[in-house]
């Protein structure tokens, strides 16, 4: 993947990939798991694997316009399916260049533990410019995973709620 984006002489165009958004439209095949930058999901399909990841919890599952515009308004969505069965997310707003907040990352329990969670971080890395960072907050299920698959904490992250 990497290799067809270095050879297209994209990689300095920050803007290479928003204007050509279906070039990575099917990122990889592995296991019998697609994965896509491009499958539009539904609410209520977004609200499903968020139930079946645990991740519901932390998330206004019963707030529809909420839901609705967490995803019009991310700024990438990477899905992985197992035949027509989404299995796996990962929402991100970013700017593309310096830095991404990956603020889900959803794998159906069913599914977890077989490394959908971390190639759905690598197909987000795959729409990021080559030096953009990806920052999160960890749910706290999740905690132990992250330094696992290369994240380093930081302990001066800070949320203002509302």
């Amino acid at each position: 993947m990497g290799a067809d984006r270095a050879e297209s002489g994209d990689t300095a165009d920050p803007t290479f990939l928003l204007r050509h958004p279906t070039r990575f439209a099917i990122l990889t095949t592995s296991m019998a798991i697609e994965y896509s930058n491009s499958r539009q999901i539904t609410d209520a399909q977004f609200i499903d694997i968020l139930k079946r990841s645990t991740l519901a919890e932390r998330r206004p599952v019963n707030e529809p316009d909420r839901i609705q515009a967490m995803l019009r308004h991310c700024d990438i969505l990477c899905t992985a399916w197992d035949g027509d069965k989404l299995i796996g997310v990962a929402r991100s707003v970013t700017d593309f260049e310096y830095c991404c907040y990956l603020s889900d990352l959803a794998v159906d329990e069913a599914y977890q533990n077989q490394g959908i969670g971390k190639e759905l971080i690598r197909q987000t890395q795959f729409q990021l410019g080559p030096k953009a960072f990806i920052v999160l907050l960890a749910a706290p299920k999740a905690e132990a995973y992250y330094p696992k698959i290369g994240f380093t904490p930081h302990n001066s992250a800070w949320i203002l709620r509302p």
